[in-house]
């Protein structure tokens, strides 16, 4: 019976760190942060579209492209009851 082989993780994992490797870096510097600053607006959920460059153009902020889309979709509904 063939031994299976471990994973690099599971190789990395089995292996015991030091206590320096663990220290946090002097450019890692969280004292002024917030603690769940963004957690309710990441519980909402989001979605991020990303425009192609001549899009851009077209739709220069968020409210611009969410006005296009409104006015396609009540077009839309309104040419299937036709």
């Amino acid at each position: 019976m063939k031994k299976a082989k471990k994973t690099a993780a599971a190789r990395r994992s089995a292996t015991p760190r030091k206590r320096a490797d663990l220290a946090m870096r002097p450019e890692y510097d969280f004292r002024g942060g917030v603690r769940g600053k963004y957690s309710k607006a990441f519980a909402k959920g989001s979605n991020v579209v990303v425009l192609e460059p001549d899009l851009v153009a077209e739709f220069p902020s968020a409210s611009a492209v969410n006005k296009a889309l409104r006015a396609y979709l009540k077009g839309k509904s309104i040419s299937r009851t036709a």
